[in-house]
């Protein structure tokens, strides 16, 4: 009798164990592999940011995507399809869509350099107004050892122009919410959960920043690896779905507060995204404090040149800061505040005709030149020190690429940057934000810090991507929609 309740158990544990994903402690593991950021990328992105920005709304939503997928560098590999066709794409959490080459992909040069899809289907889809179009299929999904069935996906009969022959992978894998995906297709991330393929709805990323290790990093669906980690997460709740987002605290160089997010910062985790974005006046103060070097801009030191006193009498004056720009006459005002267009880098400004006093890079400046000058106030310096400060910055500002180059030889001597997460310091050494490209005399280090400006309400919002991961396992709790933190092991 005891062996027949033996044997019956066992079939039980059995059965339970073969319903479980191929692993021995139930997660499912998606090893990541890793270029490292070479000029290749760089110029890729500055031509991909050149063409503009891949809007991905659907048109009764205002959300504005993100993405440079240039900038990416962990990747892995899927399978679509039965047999299934091998992909090699990027882990995406800052978008929601998967994409892969079509084989009817026959007008763009990068297809032919990339895997293509072969569907079954003629459903046809527009990927939106910029420069990947194409239309959705449905197929298995193979991740790692999860199949994930009838997952709707797109095919990408159009990618832009000679920009993504660069690109090192074939698509996207995108992990961000439903709110933003194209064609309100379910994600991946959504059927896995839903077809009960994993134990929790958790992922977590693991990203090894060891340029020489063989080991890119790691994702693991359906819970966390303790060995990637040390200590406790530091858990904060998502503010709003759409991206992962949450509420950052004080954003801190060396020990001085720059004061734009002491009343709190949109921020979102991008696994999409290499570097750390950020509104382009606190990345500029950075990039000055660490010895980043951008273009020097004869046009916003000619805005505080011709304005900068009268912009510090009126600070003084105690006038609202967000109307100071708009009084001079440098931007337009709705009576609140200027009248923005939404999502714009630098490097669009700086491609813009400076005609008139009243356009957009002068009221960018402007604006720049208020919060410069507002924070110094605070550090009590004189009129002629804060203006000559500020002057400095202006010659800070990043490239018209959004990168800033930086002796390497001076990397020991910069400040600590932090983040206010969850009330607690995220803290990121020189040797973690700084990024080194090429070998011997032709290695160039780059600030791990890019500007982008993204208008109220949706912004300012900062990006916190590959360079903070790196150093911060980071955990997506979807089940209770929280992000957790901890330090990387």
């Amino acid at each position: 009798m005891g062996h027949k309740y033996f044997s019956v158990a066992f079939f039980l544990w059995a059965l339970t164990c073969s319903l479980l994903p191929a692993s021995s402690d139930g997660l499912v593991r998606i090893g990541l592999k890793k270029r490292r950021l070479d000029l290749h990328s760089i110029n890729a992105a500055r031509m991909v940011r050149a063409e503009g920005v891949i809007d991905m709304r659907r048109s009764n939503e205002d959300i504005v995507p993100l993405k440079n997928y240039l900038d990416a560098q962990y990747f892995g590999e899927i399978g679509i399809g039965t047999p299934p066709q091998t992909f090699t794409v990027i882990f995406d959490t800052g978008s929601s869509n998967l994409w892969v080459p079509s084989s009817k992909c026959y007008f763009s040069i990068a297809c032919y350099f990339h895997i293509r899809y072969k569907s079954r289907t003629s459903c046809e889809i527009n990927y939106g107004s910029g420069s990947i179009s194409g239309f959705f299929s449905e197929d298995n999904v193979e991740v790692g050892d999860l199949v994930v069935k009838d997952q709707a996906f797109i095919e990408a009969t159009r990618e832009g122009s000679f920009t993504f022959v660069l690109a090192r992978f074939d698509g996207i894998l995108g992990l961000g919410f439903q709110e933003i995906s194209v064609g309100n297709a379910v994600p991946v991330w959504y059927n896995m959960v839903q077809q009960g393929l994993v134990k929790e709805e958790v992922f977590s990323f693991w990203l090894n920043r060891d340029p020489d290790a063989k080991e890119g990093g790691e994702i693991v669906f359906g819970g966390v690896d303790h060995k990637h980690f040390k200590g406790t997460h530091t858990y904060i709740p998502v503010t709003k779905k759409g991206y992962w987002q949450f509420e950052m605290g004080d954003f801190l160089v060396g020990n001085h507060s720059t004061g734009i997010c002491k009343g709190g910062c949109a921020a979102i985790v991008d696994s999409g995204t290499s570097l750390l974005a950020g509104p382009t006046s606190i990345v500029t103060e950075i990039n000055h404090a660490i010895g980043a070097e951008g273009i020097v801009s004869a046009e916003c030191k000619e805005v505080v040149t011709h304005y900068g006193d009268l912009i510090w009498d009126l600070l003084i004056s105690e006038v609202r800061p967000g109307k100071i720009c708009s009084q001079l006459g440098l931007c337009l005002s709705n009576g609140v505040e200027r009248v923005s267009s939404g999502i714009e880098t630098v490097v669009e400004k700086e491609n813009r005709k400076v005609s008139s006093p009243g356009n957009d890079l002068s009221c960018a400046f402007c604006e720049m030149a208020v919060i410069w000058i507002q924070n110094q106030l605070r550090e009590k310096g004189t009129k002629d020190q804060v203006l000559k400060y500020v002057n400095e910055l202006c010659e800070s500002l990043p490239s018209p690429s959004g990168e800033s180059v930086i002796e390497c030889d001076s990397i020991s001597n910069m400040p600590d940057i932090a983040f206010t997460i969850g009330n607690k310091s995220f803290v990121l050494t020189p040797e973690q934000y700084i990024l080194r490209t090429g070998d011997g005399i032709a290695t160039v280090c780059i600030s791990g810090f890019m500007a982008i400006d993204i208008a109220p309400p949706l912004g300012p919002l900062w990006i916190l991507g590959d360079v903070f991961m790196g150093v911060y396992h980071t955990v997506f709790d979807f089940g209770n929609l929280q992000l957790g933190f901890a330090e990387a092991a």
